[in-house]
């Protein structure tokens, strides 16, 4: 992390900052660094030479890897051929993009349901087809930063409370502004993995006449009946939480994301949302891919039941080994560890050890708050979680 990046004198002025500003994040344990993986199978991944037990994955239900989704892909690529071609509303939508919005309108029990092409876009989608400059966007301060971004591209006014805060939440919408208010939280912190209180912000938003927007990319598939998500564990339906977002490239382990609700919100996405208008739709084949990962979430509830056995086993472990965690019961588990530097090698550490796990810095997370996220996935046995927490024992600032 010292490297100091080369300069060169001859460099433009304009390539002599963007280096500076880069130097900066290096010294700074800041510089985020791509590497390259070259193989996946089932727990097991091989980067750059090397294999290693994988622990950062959002596949959580071991499905991208699943013969019978990767047969429905090809199968789709043989009759669809690579791309969609053009955007939904020029010639690319396709036969499996209806079925698959069909699908998970009625799997999350919704009129409609709309493919985006990612999680990032439909969130902005969201934004740029209803909010204006005159609403109130009310959000989480731990959403994650597509959906921030996406009320400063609205140009709405932001305000934010402090991560899952009710009365902080209350006292914002008990103040009169102009406008439609909207309240937006992920569902699943991405970063902690705790779950909003979905419930009693649902109450405040009926109270105070504001829409709740969800994010449920990381509760789609894991949490609820059927792997419905978070509103469909809590009871909350189409009345309570208008607008759903969730994404296909995490739980269903393919790719994509859609944005579930009533007829008058989908049909307004259609004709507004920018980022639905003016992109490509996702390659069909991976619509085929994605419907055969959901008809599979669907049959094989032992895919949840193992994960969450997998939780409270790692969850178990770690306390008796005195391993640091926060407070989740969902497959993100984090180790906060606080400085950049401490966790970046202990991240190092652990890689040299056999288990890949990421270190997530600022300005990702809070300041001092850096941490280790472990993610689980019913790839996993508890024989890769008990040598994973054998690591963490051997490195002292990873356990109480």
């Amino acid at each position: 992390m010292g490297t100091t990046l080369n300069r060169d004198a001859n460099a433009p002025a304009f390539d002599a900052a963007l280096l500076a500003g880069l130097q900066h994040l290096k010294e700074h344990y800041q510089y985020r660094t791509r590497r390259v993986k070259e193989a996946a199978e089932g727990p097991e991944i091989e980067v750059e030479g090397r294999r290693y037990i994988d622990f950062s994955s959002n596949d959580y239900l071991g499905l991208s890897g699943d013969p019978r989704v990767v047969t429905a892909f090809r199968r789709g690529l043989g009759r669809y051929g690579a791309g969609a071609g053009a955007s939904h509303l020029v010639s690319g939508h396709c036969q499996p993009h209806h079925a698959l919005e069909l699908e998970l309108a009625a799997f999350t029990d919704r009129p409609r349901a709309l493919l985006f092409s990612t999680g990032y876009l439909a969130n902005l989608g969201i934004a740029s087809a209803l909010f204006r400059r005159n609403d109130t966007v009310i959000q989480d301060r731990a959403n994650h930063a597509s959906l921030v971004d996406a009320a400063i591209f609205a140009r709405a006014r932001l305000v934010r409370y402090p991560n899952r805060n009710i009365g902080a939440l209350e006292r914002l919408l008990s103040k009169g502004r102009g406008g439609r208010t909207y309240v937006v939280t992920d569902a699943v912190f991405s970063m902690d993995g705790g779950l909003a209180p979905l419930v009693k912000i649902a109450a405040l938003c009926a109270r105070h006449e504001a829409v709740l927007v969800v994010d449920d990319a990381h509760g789609f598939g894991v949490l609820g009946a059927d792997g419905a998500g978070a509103l469909n564990q809590l009871g909350l339906g189409l009345g309570e939480a208008p607008i759903l977002m969730a994404t296909c490239g995490k739980a269903l382990g393919v790719f994509g994301a859609f944005v579930a609700g009533s007829e008058p919100l989908i049909e307004t996405l259609i004709q507004r949302a920018r980022s639905y208008i003016y992109t490509t739709a996702i390659p069909p084949a991976m619509a085929e891919a994605v419907r055969e990962s959901l008809a599979l979430l669907r049959r094989e509830g032992w895919r949840r039941t193992h994960l969450q056995t997998l939780i409270k086993h790692f969850r178990a472990g770690a306390r008796r080994l005195g391993v640091k965690l926060g407070d989740s019961h969902t497959p993100i588990q984090p180790i906060v560890l606080g400085h950049s530097r401490t966790t970046l090698g202990v991240a190092a550490l652990l890689r040299r050890n056999g288990y890949y796990v990421v270190a997530f810095r600022p300005p990702t997370v809070p300041k001092g708050t850096a941490r280790l996220r472990i993610t689980l996935t019913a790839n996993h046995t508890p024989a890769h979680i008990d040598g994973l927490l054998a690591a963490l024992t051997e490195i002292p600032c990873a356990v109480s």
